[in-house]
């Protein structure tokens, strides 16, 4: 139990995160701009980095990259599924005019529980491509020296 902890404190440190980004950028009204979502993975990959960090330096030798790879996982999914719930709250309860102004700006028309489902879909794709990115920096190395 105790090595699922820092994963979850992690998570639910980029989930907020995420969504104080979110906020802010609602409050310059630049949320409807996609471009600025890309800052999104860099909040992401920062919770990631520092969670498979302190993995390795809290379990030392015995560190794999099993070990880390889950943590990375974890931490990404547990950020992606809060703010995907935050998303889903805002877009249908707290400002249901962001979706029209959205799909305005992207010239496209999806549901709203498609575009739910594609912010769901793109931060566990970025949490899998930045865990996988992280671990071959501490990966335990193979070389002989």
């Amino acid at each position: 139990m105790k090595n699922f902890t820092l994963p979850v404190r992690f998570g639910i440190a980029a989930s907020g995160s995420l969504i104080a980004y979110f906020l802010l950028l609602a409050l310059f009204d630049k949320h409807t701009s996609p471009i600025f979502s890309m800052f999104n993975a860099v909040i992401t990959g920062f919770a990631i980095y520092e969670a498979i960090k302190y993995a390795k330096l809290n379990e030392g030798k015995a560190f794999g990259y099993v070990s880390g790879f889950k943590t990375g996982l974890i931490t990404g999914s547990i950020a992606t599924l809060v703010f995907t719930i935050f998303f889903a709250f805002y877009v249908t309860e707290i400002n249901p005019e962001f979706y029209e102004t959205l799909m305005s700006k992207v010239n496209m028309d999806v549901s709203v529980g498609l575009l739910i489902f594609s912010v769901g879909i793109l931060g566990l794709a970025t949490t899998g491509i930045l865990t996988l990115t992280f671990m071959q920096l501490f990966k335990p190395s193979q070389n002989i020296s």
